[in-house]
């Protein structure tokens, strides 16, 4: 993302990026000097630690919310860093979309277990329909939202399939913590493989989450 957004920018601006995981920005900082993008850098931190110089042109968060307590907490912290009327801009998951039609099994068996791994972890896998109710709870104006979904049909939905399971295979140690689903039951090396024979077998068009994005002004007290 922090990335992404330099390129936005250009090479006049600067883009910070945070996280309390240490090791999480040594990774980023590796990968910015590899890429040799000089107006990108990362500190180690939360939204209610840090402090700058200067506020912000704009505040922008992905995958972020979910795994908050509050989120609408950390968007009044983040929010407080723009500028007024700077852009404050997050794009989060909702696991509510996720369907085939008709029923692949296999395929809806293994997203309600990756809604329950994340949920038993702390994390919400409805976050993305809940963005507005955030914003505003943080004082923000009701944001603008975009949604998105992967949808393919029988044929072409190895790409969704191969989504699905590389997102299970992560969450396949939380599945067996919580008792959801063993290693055994999940059997990750041949998902995708038995799911995409089902969906084919049944004519099943697929459904991937939801990717919700919220976007409203900062605005500060007078």
């Amino acid at each position: 993302m922090a990335l992404l957004l330099a390129e936005l920018i250009g090479e006049s601006g600067v883009v910070i990026g945070f996280d309390r995981s240490a090791v999480g920005v040594e990774t980023a900082r590796a990968k910015v000097a590899e890429r040799g993008v000089p107006n990108v850098s990362f500190i180690v931190g939360g939204a209610t630690d840090l402090s700058f110089d200067e506020p912000f042109d704009a505040v922008v968060g992905r995958y972020v919310l979910q795994f908050q307590a509050d989120p609408a907490a950390m968007i009044s912290a983040l929010a407080a860093h723009a500028k007024p009327d700077a852009p404050i801009v997050f794009h989060e998951l909702d696991w509510s979309g996720t369907c085939s039609t008709p029923p692949a099994p296999t395929y809806d068996r293994v997203c309600r277990w990756c809604v329950a791994a994340l949920e038993r972890s702390g994390a919400s896998a409805h976050m993305g329909l809940a963005l507005a109710a955030a914003f505003t709870a943080a004082g923000l104006p009701a944001p603008t939202l975009r949604l998105e979904a992967l949808i393919a049909a029988p044929e072409h939905a190895r790409g969704n399939l191969e989504l699905m399971g590389n997102i299970a295979r992560t969450l396949g140690p939380a599945m067996a913590e919580h008792g959801i689903a063993q290693p055994a039951e999940l059997d990750a090396d041949t998902l995708v493989d038995r799911m995409h024979s089902e969906v084919l077998a049944n004519r099943s068009v697929v459904t991937a989450h939801l990717e919700i994005g919220a976007w409203a002004p900062a605005q500060h007290p007078a």
